[in-house]
């Protein structure tokens, strides 16, 4: 589906599904570089059964158009838009990395639009490395393979993928090597520069899901024990001998969390 946000075309992956304004709306919201395929079999379960998916590209990603936006706070009050242009009085939020902190802070800024958050392989602060950002501000393709080497716990790099003929760490090469040049800069600067995560959580109210990843090293779970501590209505999944890809690698159990949380309807 395809709407406008302050005069741009958003790009967002339904499900195939039409948008009914009277169901319950999800909002999925990918990390750093990525666009909404990530999100794929996630959200097509939640379009076929009772509610609307919107999978959305950020500004400058996948299908949309502008440009990346350059903090989690404009980020934010983006989706707020997103939700304005989908004339919907409120949503469920899914934010992964990049995404969790922008899904963060527009439930602590526009909280009577959330009614439900769902954080994925969340950082409070996400501190990105000097070389990181360096290897992305140069746009070398360098940024891409630490990225890569760094989101997949180890058993993931080496085969196994639960989806047959998929390839986890091939896939998530080629989804990176298609972002626009300083895209991904931008948004590890947006990362990197986040500063308001835990007095952001203090002001949630709606209940709150957070899935981390064992063995996640660009995120790692130690990093989130605050802003666990910080939410007031929280619950947390841990996901064994998984990394900060974790709908890629365990898209089964996230499904499985995501549908104990959000609204759903096996009927339809």
């Amino acid at each position: 589906m395809r709407f406008d946000v302050a005069g741009k075309s958003v790009y967002a992956y339904s499900g195939t599904r039409a948008f009914v304004r009277e169901r319950p709306t999800v909002v999925f919201v990918h990390g750093a570089a990525n666009d909404h395929g990530v999100f794929a079999y996630q959200s097509r379960y939640f379009a076929w059964h009772g509610t609307n998916c919107v999978a959305v590209d950020l500004p400058g990603h996948g299908r949309s158009g502008g440009d990346a936006l350059e903090s989690v706070e404009a980020l934010a009050d983006w989706l707020r838009d997103v939700f304005d242009a989908l004339d919907v009085p409120e949503v469920h939020l899914v934010g992964h990395s990049l995404g969790s902190l922008a899904a963060l802070e527009c439930a602590s800024r526009h909280g009577e639009r959330v009614r439900r958050l769902a954080l994925l392989g969340p950082s409070v602060p996400m501190p990105v490395s000097d070389d990181l950002l360096g290897a992305a501000a140069r746009n070398d393709h360098v940024a891409y393979e630490l990225i890569n080497a760094w989101s997949f716990a180890a058993g993931s790099q080496i085969g196994g993928n639960p989806v047959p003929g998929m390839w986890m760490t091939g896939n998530a090469m080629r989804l990176m090597e298609r972002t626009h040049d300083g895209v991904l800069s931008t948004d590890l600067v947006a990362c990197n520069r986040y500063a308001n995560g835990l007095e952001a959580a203090a002001r949630v109210r709606c209940p709150t899901l957070v899935i981390l990843g064992a063995r996640d090293i660009m995120a790692p779970t130690r990093n989130a024990k605050a802003l666990i501590d910080a939410l007031p209505d929280v619950t947390t999944v841990t996901l064994p001998e998984t990394g900060h890809s974790l709908m890629a690698e365990r898209p089964d159990q996230v499904l499985d969390a995501l549908r104990r949380f959000l609204p759903v309807n096996p009927a339809i």
